[in-house]
């Protein structure tokens, strides 16, 4: 067995809310959240295709409707189900008022908002000020964020982070309480007998593969594998998977990240398979425009672009290639000009390009340094670039004050542009309004 004694014991509280699009969705039409029969399912996203965003625990049994079920999958004509279109706006604010009501159990710097829907909280300092045991504190919590937004949550409890998140996903999410609580102690048989190793936070189905192809078919596999043959086989990750199989992590909560080097890029799934140059380039257009803009509003300049491209699955199915896709990269002259940015990023393409169905591009730049210059051709006897420079400047201030749509390109109207489109999606879905 390991030695835990070295081990920081926190008191970890993972908080979910639970099917929580759909739930918010159920408490704005008086309904229920555990006993709604209800769907956020995007119609127009941007895949084409009808998407199912979330359903509720009772669609999902009723039904068998997933999170990422197509529309097609469905059945849309029974009047016993609801189905809301996406309010991402409606979503974020009801986000940021449960996170408001965890300041009331924690200091700021010890709430991390993982996703829309889940946070951590070092509740190791504060939760003896509210009750006689973290068990009581989670309770409390989950009624004041009933009681404020009428959404019901889900709490794993752990020494770590990480056995927090275990707590919450393998066994809380089951419990009547809705509560579950590990420690180091626990990991043997709590965690050890699962032999559904995908359904372990971390590990997807290729790896979960790849473990069982070495002979790794459950979590007391893998803890008890040799950690040198893992990190020989699997890199970092081997070592990471080996220490998350004893319910070893270290991380500290208020200790905030910070990147070693930063980047500024968009990307973008296309409504259909892109095959017409001209409509392609349109689309580079508009991603490079916005990441140049992303750079100036952030007084930053770029020496590198990344070029992104996804072909479409019939593409890469029908041709029998062996890839879905190209990336290319390219030094350049600091800029965050959306004509130099766009004109890189169409050269890398034309490079690249062999009339390949398209379904996603990226475009990203990085080794930034700051905007505290700008480089001028003495050839230029026009200015050209002082006037591009002035240009793009001016309709970053109108769009800041009025909206992108407020001022766009000729060409942003043409066959195959998206940005008008996507200037009113959040997250890559409808915002929404706020209340109905």
């Amino acid at each position: 067995m390991y030695n835990y004694s070295n081990e920081p014991r926190k008191v970890i509280f993972m908080i979910d809310s639970k099917s929580f699009y759909a739930s918010v969705e159920s408490v704005a039409r008086g309904l229920n959240p555990l006993r709604s029969i209800l769907v956020v399912m995007s119609t127009e996203n941007n895949t084409g295709s009808g998407l199912v965003l979330a359903a509720s625990p009772m669609a999902k049994k009723i039904f068998g409707i997933t999170n990422v079920s197509r529309a097609t999958d469905v059945p849309i004509h029974d009047k016993r189900l609801v189905i809301a279109q996406p309010r991402m706006n409606l979503y974020i604010e009801e986000n940021l008022k449960i996170n408001k009501l965890f300041q009331q159990f924690a200091s700021n710097d010890d709430i991390h908002p993982y996703s829309i829907d889940e946070s951590i909280i070092d509740m190791t300092t504060s939760w003896k000020l509210f009750g006689n045991s973290p068990y009581e504190v989670a309770r409390k919590i989950q009624l004041a964020v009933k009681g404020k937004t009428g959404i019901y949550t889900t709490v794993g409890i752990g020494d770590n982070p990480l056995l927090a998140k275990f707590a919450l996903d393998i066994e809380a999410k089951h419990n009547h309480s809705l509560i579950a609580e590990w420690h180091y102690e626990d990991v043997p048989d709590k965690l050890w007998p699962i032999t559904q190793l995908d359904d372990i936070w971390s590990i997807g189905s290729r790896t979960a593969e790849k473990l069982k192809k070495n002979h790794i078919n459950s979590m007391n596999d893998l803890a008890h594998f040799n950690p040198y043959e893992l990190k020989n086989k699997f890199g970092v990750i081997g070592s990471q998977l080996f220490a998350f199989s004893w319910g070893i992590d270290r991380s500290i909560i208020h200790d905030k990240y910070t990147p070693k080097e930063k980047s500024y890029g968009n990307s973008q799934v296309l409504p259909k398979d892109y095959v017409i140059q001209s409509e392609i380039e349109v689309v580079i257009r508009e991603i490079a425009e916005q990441v140049a803009a992303r750079l100036r509003s952030h007084h930053k300049v770029a020496t590198v672009i990344n070029l992104g491209i996804g072909f479409s699955l019939a593409e890469s199915t029908d041709s029998g290639k062996k890839y879905s896709g190209f990336g290319s990269s390219l030094k350049i002259d600091s800029t965050n000009s959306n004509a130099q940015i766009t004109k890189y990023a169409i050269d890398l393409f034309q490079k690249k390009w062999h009339h390949e169905a398209l379904r996603h591009i990226s475009i990203s730049c990085g080794k930034l340094v700051d905007d505290n210059s700008q480089q001028l051709d003495m050839f230029d006897t026009n200015n050209t670039e002082q006037k591009n420079h002035n240009l793009d400047n001016t309709i970053d201030i109108i769009r800041k004050k009025y909206g992108f749509k407020s001022i766009v390109k000729l060409s942003s109207k043409s066959e195959g542009a998206t940005a008008i489109y996507r200037a009113g999606l959040v997250g890559g879905h409808a915002g929404g309004n706020t209340y109905e």
